[in-house]
């Protein structure tokens, strides 16, 4: 969704795969995202010791507007883990007028105690598929890597020493090659804030576990980067000329209302007293999606994850989450933060505090508080 003020944010037909191969015909595989018509952001670290005549980028793979491209290493810094890439052949004339030229918005986040939601797209190893319509010279299927939209939060105040920004992303369901990250493949996947281009991923440390990776935070380049290097990124990418110029986080408007806390409702209300707040959540992207729901559910109290009862059905199940959460007081207010934070200032949560609120002023009245 765009930001209020115009930002963009993630555009899938600008998302990368970057297919590199080392001098030694070792292959490497990674993400990137097309800043501008001929140039790509993505990872140092994917493009490193890359063969130049085997560095290709492809955009919409296996779909109607599928196109790879060579490219040229022209920024690779080991010390920012950023490297930017010029487009060296055609690019389709139909691409112009489906992917804006402009480049995306840069932000910054303040070090500050904050949960903020963000989003990264690329091609991880365990979206690894087979696909049985096409078949190799030994009659077995082909493979590919598909798309991975994960959606998750970074606190802000991880990762401080290593300076990156820790996501708290949905885990992939396995982790079946201990020598081999089933995140193998993500970096250089751009971050994104509000509509703003905060990060790259950089790197999954195993010791965090599966839910968790590194970014290389947009507001340390201008520290880590030489004159030059930043010259290059200010020219063909786009990244303001100094850190000042950079998107800073909104902080809440200090005369917003807050949203109605639910901690004082009874726990056995009946279904019909649930049914707005439940229409409401179920109409969320966060609530109607499976894996984004099992990361807020996560975030939460473990005990609501643990002992909800889950059914197939969406809104048999976000109902028992929801009388799960009134046995456990204080739960309830957890879970709608939570999706707050992943959907952003949407109609969707305006309307999901409006039932809240109603909810709350119902039960105040009843009980003589209200």
């Amino acid at each position: 969704m765009p930001a209020a003020d115009g930002r963009r944010g993630l555009d899938p037909v600008r998302v990368a795969e970057v297919l590199a191969c080392t001098a030694q015909g070792t292959g490497r595989r990674g993400s990137g995202y097309r800043v501008g018509r001929r140039w790509v952001l993505t990872a140092a670290h994917v493009v490193r010791d890359a063969d130049p005549a085997a560095t290709r980028v492809r955009f919409e793979a296996d779909r109607a507007d599928e196109w790879t491209v060579p490219v040229d290493v022209v920024l690779a810094s080991d010390k920012a883990d950023v490297a930017l890439l010029e487009i060296s052949g055609p690019v389709p004339a139909g691409v112009h007028a489906t992917a804006a030229e402009s480049p995306p918005a840069y932000g910054a986040l303040s070090d500050a105690d904050d949960v903020l939601p963000v989003t990264a797209m690329g091609f991880p190893r365990f979206k690894l598929r087979e696909d049985r319509m096409r078949r190799l010279d030994d009659g077995s299927p082909s493979q590919y890597r598909d798309s991975c939209h994960a959606t998750g939060l970074t606190s802000v105040l991880s990762n401080r020493r290593e300076g990156t920004l820790e996501l708290a992303v949905t885990p992939p369901g396995s982790d079946p090659e201990p020598d081999r990250s089933p995140w193998e493949g993500m970096s250089g996947a751009a971050v994104w804030h509000d509509g703003t281009l905060v990060g790259l991923v950089s790197a999954h440390h195993r010791t965090d576990g599966l839910g968790r990776l590194a970014a290389v935070r947009v507001d340390r380049w201008h520290a880590l980067l030489t004159g030059a290097e930043l010259a290059l990124l200010h020219r063909h990418a786009g990244l303001p000329a100094t850190p000042d110029e950079l998107i800073h986080a909104s902080a809440p408007h200090p005369g917003a209302t807050a949203p109605a806390g639910l901690t004082h409702l009874p726990d056995d209300l009946p279904l019909r007293e649930l049914n707005g707040l439940v229409d409401a959540l179920t109409a969320l992207p966060t609530v109607s999606d499976r894996t984004s729901l099992a990361l807020v559910l996560a975030g939460i109290d473990p005990v609501i994850a643990a002992m909800s009862p889950r059914s197939p059905a969406l809104r048999p199940d976000v109902f028992g989450i929801v009388r799960t959460c009134l046995r456990y007081r204080g739960t309830l207010d957890q879970l709608l933060e939570a999706i707050r934070l992943l959907e952003g200032g949407s109609a969707g949560v305006a309307r999901l505090d409006q039932e809240a609120a109603e909810l709350s002023r119902r039960h105040r009245r009843a009980d003589g508080r209200g």
